[in-house]
């Protein structure tokens, strides 16, 4: 009996060990953290768990591809600073060898696992201008980036998911051409658009039937130095939805504004709208005939609060 008993007990220890969990990991590069490389902190968390993960990031250069699976919800990446602390790679479409959509596993760093919380990093796709090679792939629904940099040329930013939804707070996001696309309901507020060349800056894929695609409060568009031909954005998919409001827009930006990727009827489905925005490449005058200007009234819907109301499978409010 008193074996038995034993046994019961050390059975109940070592479950009671398992349910433990560090909710706080580091990674440096030098080895004065818990691990050297970003990856293996993720891999070391518990699966599924019930509280907040946290991996603190020291500056450094990580030259790693980076995953966050679906069973690490609740994680969140915090680099020590936005400049210092970097994640690099440098795959791109010619490099992955995976047929039509070898552009999806490209990818620096891939958003998989839902609440995930992204401050104080850059991520960048150092492939340079060789086709489509993504910074950041975010899939997954109730993602945050927050003072991040986010680098790359064509594709650098793929903000997907059919029921997904992301806000990017305080971001620098740079590309070429497309270099924010998908099908994602994403917020970006107070951010910088650099653009590297004469293109196109967005590139949604909006799924029929969603109220909000991908939408701008108050950011910047700036380009570089030579950079005087770009379009607010083409429709990836034919209902595509852009909203670009209280912006400021540099003189690169063309005066029709928008593009139907040569193809007349998305101009019947696609979805192009602005309000309040300044700068010289703000003005509406010449802007193409089949894209909107919203009114006060119809502008003041795109709030946070709004924009993520339940959109998922089952509905689940992101406030």
């Amino acid at each position: 009996m008193s074996k038995a008993i034993a046994l019961f007990i050390f059975l109940l220890y070592a479950l009671a060990l398992k349910a433990q969990y560090r909710t706080e990991l580091v990674v440096a590069r030098d080895g004065s953290g818990d691990f050297t490389s970003i990856q293996a902190a993720i891999d070391d968390t518990k699966s599924f768990p019930e509280r907040t993960i946290t991996i603190h990031i020291r500056n450094g250069v990580y030259r790693e591809k980076v995953r966050i699976p679906p069973w690490n919800p609740h994680l969140r990446l915090i680099g020590e600073s936005m400049e210092g602390t970097v994640v690099s790679w440098d795959d791109h479409f010619q490099q992955i060898h995976r047929g039509r959509n070898s552009t999806f596993f490209t990818a620096t760093l891939a958003v998989e696992a839902v609440d995930v919380y992204l401050e104080n990093l850059t991520i960048q796709n150092t492939s340079g201008k060789v086709g489509q090679a993504i910074a950041l792939a975010a899939f997954a629904d109730r993602c945050q980036v927050v003072n991040c940099r986010i680098l790359g040329n064509q594709d650098a930013l793929f903000a997907d998911g059919p029921y997904s939804r992301q806000l990017y707070r305080n971001c620098l996001i740079s590309g070429t051409t497309d270099f924010i696309f998908g099908q994602a309901t994403a917020v970006f507020e107070e951010c910088t658009i650099h653009s590297f060349a004469n293109s196109f800056i967005t590139a949604a894929s909006t799924a029929k039937g969603k109220s909000f695609g991908l939408v701008f409060l108050r950011c910047q568009l700036t380009a570089a130095p030579g950079v005087d031909a770009v379009y607010l954005g083409r429709p990836w998919r034919p209902y595509a939805k852009t909203t670009f409001i209280d912006c400021t827009m540099g003189s690169h930006i063309v005066p029709a504004g928008w593009d139907n990727w040569n193809d007349p009827e998305n101009e019947g489905t696609a979805f192009y709208a602005e309000y309040g925005n300044t700068g010289p490449g703000a003005r509406i005058i010449k802007r193409v005939p089949w894209s909107h200007q919203l009114t006060k009234r119809q502008a003041g819907k795109y709030h946070l609060t709004r924009i993520f109301k339940s959109t998922t499978l089952p509905p689940v409010d992101w406030n």
